[in-house]
């Protein structure tokens, strides 16, 4: 059975596309299907000849890789439900149609997830433009002493201030300074992390997947701070550095972003679940 779904939300990047694409070929884990789901209007990128290219190597390896057209766009939690919904693995890794993975990201992802059973696991972006833009004010990091727990993250806690560390090329500063091994890494604390995400399929669909998309406007961001944040209150979640995840940094596609998904929580509700 294959073990993880690889989910890859896209829309008018047919070349940043192709890029992340390329970075599934020579993963050290090869036990994955492949689902892509493109919302361009007026034309279709996954038909395009450097799409095309990677996606027969990838059926040549033996991955299966399912392609779906979904309009129209009704934001982008819609997009990640619809993807949640074509998955058959119990794990599912959202990687999002504008990063780059070293070849052990999705073997070390769920090795991670599989150890602790929390309900995600993830590799921030680095952002390799700003390699010269150190910030050590930015820089903060608290690493899990013992397995992964359950708590409570939200925006008046200290916690909420961990965020920071992701901006930038942050974390690619801390794993030079301290020197961390690519094939040892340590799991973290975080408030959310995007991009490139592994989650437990059967705790994501626990707390109701994204299906919140009804509640908000198609102009929205924040969708998987959401459902990061509940998760680690029921299961909890970490980060893992070294990140083998880098961010192309080209331009967003979802600009209009005023409505933020989490903002829609009600934290007086909220409570941490212990886990055994």
């Amino acid at each position: 059975m294959t073990l993880v779904d690889v989910l890859i939300p896209t829309c008018n990047r047919p070349t940043a596309l192709a890029v992340t694409l390329t970075s599934l070929i020579a993963q050290t884990f090869q036990n994955f299907r492949i689902v892509i789901s493109d919302q361009t209007e007026g034309s279709n990128p996954l038909a395009t000849g450097e799409v095309q290219a990677v996606l027969r190597v990838l059926q040549a390896h033996g991955h299966i890789v399912d392609q779906h057209k979904h309009l129209p766009r009704w934001g982008i939690a819609e997009q990640r439900q619809f993807l949640l919904d074509q998955a058959i693995a119990p794990y599912v890794l959202y990687l999002d149609d504008d990063v780059i993975l070293e070849a052990n990201v999705i073997q070390q992802l769920l090795s991670a997830i599989q150890t602790e059973g929390c309900g995600f696991v993830g590799n921030a972006m680095h952002g390799l433009s700003f390699h010269q833009d150190v910030r050590p004010h930015e820089q903060m990091i608290e690493f899990w002493q013992g397995a992964v727990q359950p708590e409570l993250v939200r925006p008046d806690t200290p916690q909420w201030e961990r965020w920071r560390l992701h901006n930038a090329a942050n974390l690619y500063h801390v794993q030079q300074r301290l020197g961390l091994a690519v094939n040892h890494p340590r799991k973290y604390k975080v408030t959310w992390v995007a991009g490139c995400v592994l989650y437990d399929a059967d705790k994501l669909r626990s707390i109701g997947g994204f299906n919140f998309w009804r509640d908000l406007p198609p102009e929205h961001g924040g969708e998987d701070v959401r459902v990061q944040l509940e998760l680690m209150a029921r299961y909890g979640g970490c980060g893992l550095i070294p990140s083998g995840a880098y961010h192309q940094e080209v331009p967003t596609t979802i600009p209009d972003r005023h409505v933020a998904a989490d903002n829609a929580i009600d934290w007086s509700t909220e409570q941490p679940f212990s886990r055994k």
